[in-house]
């Protein structure tokens, strides 16, 4: 499993780690019931405390991305790709009523907006 920890990123490393947790199951490079790697495995592999790993797999667990067994570690859980979705747009909704936000006090406007949505899409 390849997870990086970026000193740049604003976010805590717990977070870092479980986004990046989610993103490889949501993209089936973690297979369902796949075992993952040990808290301290995975801690002394990225070089963080044990008690960073603990938390990112306790949130990961919370949020239905793994289950945890005693004794036996903590595994990929079965994922609804449609909820999974459906929470990723409306993140993605917040965050473009923020951009849009921001943009209204700039005083750029919609259609400059979508113009720019356009530009991104079609470079992908």
């Amino acid at each position: 499993m390849n997870i990086v920890i970026s000193n740049r990123d604003d976010r805590p490393i717990y977070e870092q780690i479980m986004s990046q947790i989610k993103r490889l199951i949501i993209s089936g490079e973690i297979k369902e019931g796949e075992l993952l790697p040990s808290m301290r495995a995975l801690a002394k592999d990225l070089r963080v405390s044990v008690i960073t790993t603990k938390r990112a797999y306790e949130e990961l667990e919370k949020d239905g991305f793994i289950v945890t067994v005693t004794g036996k570690g903590s595994f990929a859980a079965e994922q609804n790709t449609e909820a999974i979705r459906e929470e990723k747009l409306k993140e993605i909704e917040n965050k473009i009523y923020s951009i849009w936000e921001e943009a209204k006090l700039c005083g750029i406007t919609a259609d400059e907006l979508k113009e720019v949505l356009s530009i991104i899409c079609e470079e992908e």
